[in-house]
Parts: structure tokens; sequence; C-alpha cells
């Protein structure tokens, strides 16, 4: 047998695996390294976030990645460039990240790579007759894999699509297996650049998980704040956002947009909501004369709207679902302050009170399921459309 077939058979046959998860977002600000150590599999996971740590991207190399995000006409060169070279960038900040906290490289079993969103393509936003759903993230696991010395599952989203789903979003994988509680229901709200939530029942009943993207989080405030503050890369504190006065006008033309017509769950991404989808809904409100902390607070708002509209549409609880939250917006006060004032009967918190940094959760979440993958079985989630019973993640030896 391969010697790293045969090291991959013993990580699956352990009690406890010490996996590194790795999540790059929308956001595009660093790479967000999660060690943890897993313990069992399925509805008995247990996880300990045992390091985490944000290594942020060099600017000139957030600018080479943005060049080719979500753009329908991106360079293929530097696509297929970028695919090793964030691989092999992700590597060096994972032997980085390891160095810094004094661990042995060789006592990692497996690392999880998220790799970089660099298009969100949902039938729903493509609108092309005869293709299917589709996804692509770069920065392969192969070169991770070779340069680490350490197994790497990657590519995680293709298996998701392959089986029916969008790609996304895949938080409700590792959301049932280690945040369900019994006799209390949860919503587990990420705010990334796209937001997006798990509805998890008390009764713990797999067929009632309900996960969906619900529009943007951070995206077009992050994107608007770097074009108007160079430097900036998001609006600290809601500084901009609370010097401004929303605006109705430029929300209802926000808000009028097919996407918030689909029916749950649907997934969504920058390629939709971007600056450009700004400006049309400025021109078609007549407020391309707004302030900047204007437009910004009403951007604020447009955020808040979908998440609260969205989890009154689709959660059917007899009282509010306690929310626990993660994710870069949950540090914006006036994005969570709306929030509250929309939902006044649910109890905020956030993925601390579950002993999970709340800005490591989705980092956490791709090494549970890689932790599934090797270990597990698909948990079943019933017939449902977006939600496939699968294990995710295609694995890369390092020799």
């Amino acid at each position: 047998m391969n010697s790293q077939i045969q090291k991959l058979y013993e990580i699956a046959g352990k009690s406890e695996r010490l996996i590194i998860g790795l999540m790059s977002g929308t956001s595009m600000d660093g790479l967000d390294i999660a060690l943890c150590k897993c313990k069992n599999s399925g509805t008995e996971t247990e996880v300990e976030l045992v390091n985490f740590i944000t290594i942020p991207y060099q600017d000139d190399f957030r600018a080479d990645v943005k060049s080719i995000f979500s753009k329908r006409d991106a360079d293929l060169e530097k696509v297929t460039l970028l695919n090793e070279k964030i691989g092999n960038i992700h590597a060096e900040m994972i032997l980085e990240a390891l160095q810094t906290w004094g661990i042995d490289k060789h006592l990692v079993d497996v690392i999880a790579s998220h790799g970089q969103t660099i298009f969100h393509a949902p039938k729903s936003l493509h609108g092309k007759a005869g293709y299917p759903n589709a996804t692509l993230q770069i920065g392969d696991g192969d070169h991770i894999a070779v340069r680490t010395g350490i197994i790497t599952l990657a590519d995680f989203r293709q298996k998701h699509l392959a089986a029916g789903g969008e790609g996304a979003p895949l938080a409700v994988y590792g959301d049932y297996l280690v945040f369900s509680k019994a006799d209390e229901d949860r919503i587990m709200l990420n705010i990334g650049g796209i937001a997006n939530f798990t509805f998890l029942p008390g009764d713990l009943d797999a067929s009632k998980v309900f996960s969906t993207d619900v529009g943007p989080g951070n995206t077009l405030m992050d994107q608007f704040i770097q074009l108007h503050k160079p430097g900036k890369y998001y609006d600290e504190d809601a500084n901009m956002a609370k010097a401004g006065v929303f605006n109705q006008e430029l929300l209802n033309a926000l808000l009028d947009e097919e996407f918030f017509k689909i029916d749950f769950p649907k997934t969504t991404g920058p390629e939709l909501f971007n600056l450009s989808y700004l400006e049309k809904a400025q021109k078609a409100s007549n407020t391309l004369n707004l302030s900047n902390e204007d437009v910004m607070a009403t951007l604020c708002h447009f955020s808040a709207f979908g998440i609260t509209n969205a989890i009154k549409c689709t959660v059917k609880s007899s009282a509010m679902p306690k929310i626990l939250m993660s994710g870069g917006g949950m540090h914006n006060p006036l994005l969570v302050s709306l929030l509250k004032q929309a939902l006044p009967k649910a109890n905020f918190s956030t993925t601390d009170e579950l002993q999970i940094n709340p800005d490591a959760k989705e980092a956490v979440l791709f090494a549970l399921l890689a932790n599934e993958t090797l270990a597990g079985n698909p948990i079943n989630f019933g017939d449902r459309e977006g939600v496939p019973s699968v294990c995710m993640g295609k694995i890369s030896l390092p020799k």
C-alpha cells in the first residue's frame, strides 16, 4: 500500500485528529488559520479551537487576486498563475502560523483548505440554459500538501455542486454537528461578505435544518469604503455609516432585485452585489448626489433588512430562536443594532459563548468538513434541494 494512503487510513481511524482549517473570504483581508482538535465524528463530534490567527495579505497580492475576482472577463493566464501562487502562499502562511504557535508540523494530521473564491455562478445568477450551478475556488491543494508536507483536503464546494447543491452555504454541515442544542432552537448567523444563516431545531431533527444565503453582509459596504477611502478595507466601528442618514428611496431600489424574490434556500455573491449594482440603484432612485455617509448608512440598512427579512420569512418557530453571530459584520455596531431593533424578541450572542472565536468559525467549519470526510458518514438531511447528504473535499498527498 502507498505509505501516504496508509497514513491517511491511520488518521481516519483515530478517535482524535489535529486539523488546520483555512478560510479566505470575499473580503480578501487575509488567511484565517484555525488549529482544531476534532474528536469522534457525526453527531458525536467535539471540536476544540486550539489556536487561531489571521495572517494579512500583502497589498500587492490582494490587488493581484482582486484583478480576477468576480469578473466575467478575467485574464485566464492570471487565473492559472494565481491558482498555483495562492496555494504556495497559503502553505507558507500555515508554516508561519505553526512556527508562531511552536507546534511541530508533523503533529498536524491534515489541512482543510477552502481556497479563494474567484467566481460564484448559481443558475439563478447566470441564467444560461443548459449550464449547471457552478463555483470556482483557486489555491491548489497539491501545492499546499507538497509545500507543507501535510495531507490536504481542498475544493470542498465541488461535491456539493455535483450532488445537486449550489456549492454554498456549507456552514450547515458543521453547524448541525457541533452547535445544535437539545430543546433550544438556534440560528447560526454568519455575516461575512455575503450573509448566511443556519437554523438548528431544538428537537435535533436533521430534516428540519435549514441554511441559506440572504444577501449582502459586508461586501457592498467594504467595496464602497475601499473606493472612497483608499487604504481602508472596512467601515471601522461604522463611523461613516453612523455619520449619515439612510435614504428610503435608495433602499427601495437596492431591494428591487430578482434575487430577493427567489424562494429560499438560495446563494449569491459579489458577482451580483457590487459597486455596479449600487450605481444602478442610485440612478434608478435619483440618489447619485447622496453623501458618502448617507450611502453607507443606507447600505448598512440594506444588509440588515436582508438578514432580518430572511429570518422572518423562513424561521417558523413558536418563539424566536437564539441568534449566535460570527463573521466580520458582527463587529459593525450599527448593523448589529439594526438587527436587534428588527428582531426585538431575539436573544443575540456570538459563538464565543460556544468557545469558538467568531472570527475563526468559518475556518473551523472546514476543519469539521475534513473530519467528516475522513472519519464520518454523510448526515441525512432528507431529500431536500440545496442540502445534499455528502462528504466533501478532494484529498492531496504530499508525495
